[in-house]
């Protein structure tokens, strides 16, 4: 139970309340140390969680290594998806497009026009972030499942363009031999550069959540019709925060496709689009870190399952719906549910 705790108090902020012994309302007051002790937690884990982070390519295997890599591109790709699910309350089933878009910019920069590995990452956020402005612009005009279902078809969209257009993009054979910089071709020395990576962009995108435009994403999912009633335009802050995921995702796909070599339109199905979903149910999407623990779980477990049977998806399908029936919050939020129950009978016995 108290690992359950420490884990999560790295995702949320909490507060013990004292009321007054006078037998009346009591004055509410805010523990200092107990918030100081919460910060002070939370650093030591992810100082640890870095460390073991950093000697990761000292104590693994060179395959593991490369599922770890994955691990980490696929939790990008979960974060973009859930920014706009569990905290604008939209599913969008056309996230894997944005993830191809981001691939495919960078394998044709690199490999037909010769370009600077640097310059096309940043096309690989460019590009997304434009297509993803042109879709949102039709999309947030919709809610609930006309919004994903619209996702789901310009996702599909995009990939019979990028499948089709093989005189372009190379069609089903897709773009073969895109290599990374010199000083980048070990897979540790990739490792570490799609470590920092996912680190800046997790960073970015908790900074995005918990600032004023992310508070007012979460009212709209929370009450979109008295978000509006306050004057907020929501068509043009859903439409933002569509960009922001959309480029979150070609990010992650950017810097996959040089390490992987390759890239191909089995990128931007939707049945690609599907993981970071499964993901965030897994890990559970109402906290952030849900979509990481649930994209490493469901990479590893893959891993793991595929040297007893090729059928991983039947055993995958059987652990979400495990998942769904038991755990609906996902795992973190199991967890969150008996901390927030512990936390309560601790108050109920401090008031006594």
């Amino acid at each position: 139970m108290y690992f359950c705790h420490s884990i999560f108090e790295i995702v949320s902020d909490f507060e013990i309340r004292i009321y007054g012994a006078d037998g009346g309302l009591g004055k509410m007051v805010t523990v200092q140390t107990e918030k100081k002790e919460s910060w002070v937690k939370r650093v030591w884990w992810l100082v640890l969680l870095i460390l073991l982070s950093l000697i990761a390519p000292f104590v693994m295997t060179e395959f593991y290594l490369s599922i770890l890599c994955e691990a980490l591109v696929m939790s990008m790709l979960a974060l973009s998806f859930n920014f706009l699910f569990g905290y604008m309350g939209q599913l969008s089933f056309g996230q894997a497009a944005f993830y191809g878009l981001g691939g495919y910019a960078v394998a044709m920069l690199m490999m037909k026009v010769h370009l600077n590995f640097w310059l096309s990452l940043a096309a690989g956020i460019l590009l997304p972030s434009i297509i993803g402005l042109i879709v949102g612009f039709f999309c947030v005009r919709l809610r609930g499942i006309y919004f994903a279902i619209l996702t789901l078809a310009f996702g599909e969209l995009i990939f019979f363009i990028v499948f089709k257009w093989h005189d372009f993009t190379g069609g089903d054979d897709g773009i073969q031999g895109v290599f990374p910089p010199e000083f980048l071709k070990s897979p540790t020395s990739y490792y570490y550069f799609i470590l920092i990576v996912f680190l800046l962009s997790a960073f970015v995108l908790w900074k995005i959540i918990h600032s004023p435009f992310g508070q007012t994403i979460i009212s709209m999912r929370e009450n979109s019709e008295r978000t509006e009633f306050l004057g907020i335009n929501i068509a043009r802050y859903q439409l933002i925060a569509f960009v922001i995921a959309a480029a979150f995702a070609g990010l992650a796909g950017a810097i996959w496709v040089p390490f992987y070599r390759s890239v191909a339109p089995s990128y931007l199905t939707w049945i690609k689009s599907g993981e970071p979903v499964m993901a965030a149910i897994l890990g559970g999407p109402s906290l952030f870190f849900g979509p990481i623990l649930g994209m490493f779980i469901m990479t590893f477990f893959h891993a793991w399952v595929l040297g007893f049977t090729i059928y991983w998806p039947v055993v995958m399908g059987a652990l979400i719906l495990v998942v769904i029936f038991f755990l609906p919050g996902g795992i973190l939020g199991f967890i969150q549910e008996k901390v927030n129950q512990r936390r309560e009978k601790l108050n109920q016995l401090m008031e006594k």
